[in-house]
């Protein structure tokens, strides 16, 4: 960890540099400076609604995420579990898989509203299916001897889910969670920008229509600082401690 640091901070500071000399050799109306952003984003966390919008935002995420991942393994696990299942669903798992989000988007809209159901709903639709791909693979990998010795000890089925299913599946689980959370702010700001009117999303449409690229890097670059300390902070000690059983 210690030798990751400094490589990590060099990277951070190329990072900075290319982007100030990109800042310097165009127009910075298209790319502001990174000073400028920062200052637009101190600015908008002391004075501006940058707290607040990034809250609505995180609970659509929170929601959106909560629910993929308990139907995702749900489905998953049945269909990884029994083959019966798998045959008869994966052409529908295929099917929503390359369904494009923004269709899911609209039509969830136009079904049902410009409400925030729809727009929770249709971020988590478009989530489950990698979910389950996910998940399945990793209950196609369950060790059997494992289970048949949960079988002949005669645990229930909630003790062989807790004791022996779920902790091989936990890898599997922190995998779809990561990418999850990459693909799902990312869903939800489309989501804001076409038909709610709160969130990051729609900040950034709102400072798109008034090509204010310096304020659509400020909400962008704070969001992103935001969920790359869910990730640090939450997700990858969550996986150590879940990990831990196997050392």
């Amino acid at each position: 960890m210690r030798g990751r640091l400094p490589l990590t901070l060099l990277s951070f500071v190329a990072l900075l540099a290319l982007w100030q000399v990109a800042a310097v050799t165009i127009d910075h109306r298209l790319l502001p400076p990174p000073w400028a952003v920062f200052t637009a984003v101190g600015s908008e966390l002391t004075q501006g609604p940058l707290l607040y919008h990034t809250a609505i935002t995180l609970a659509r995420v929170a929601a959106s995420f909560v629910l993929a991942m308990v139907i995702g393994t749900a489905i998953g696990l049945v269909m990884g579990r029994l083959a019966g299942v798998d045959r008869l669903f994966d052409p529908w798992l295929v099917v929503f898989l390359n369904l494009p989000a923004l269709v899911v988007i609209v039509l969830a809209y136009v079904w049902f509203g410009l409400i925030e159901a729809a727009a929770v709903g249709a971020v988590a639709i478009n989530k489950i299916p990698t979910v389950v791909v996910t998940v399945r693979e990793g209950a196609r990998a369950l060790d059997r001897d494992l289970l048949q010795m949960a079988e002949s000890f005669r645990l229930s089925r909630w003790r062989t889910l807790r004791y022996v299913v779920m902790p091989q599946l936990y890898p599997y689980l922190m995998a779809a969670a990561r990418s999850g959370l990459a693909l799902i702010w990312k869903i939800v700001l489309v989501v804001e920008l076409l038909g709610r009117p709160n969130g990051i999303g729609f900040q950034i449409h709102l400072f798109f229509q008034l090509f204010d690229v310096r304020m659509i890097l400020a909400y962008t670059l704070s969001f992103i600082v935001v969920v790359q300390l869910i990730e640090l902070l939450a997700l990858q000690p969550l996986e150590r401690r879940l990990s831990r059983w196997r050392t």
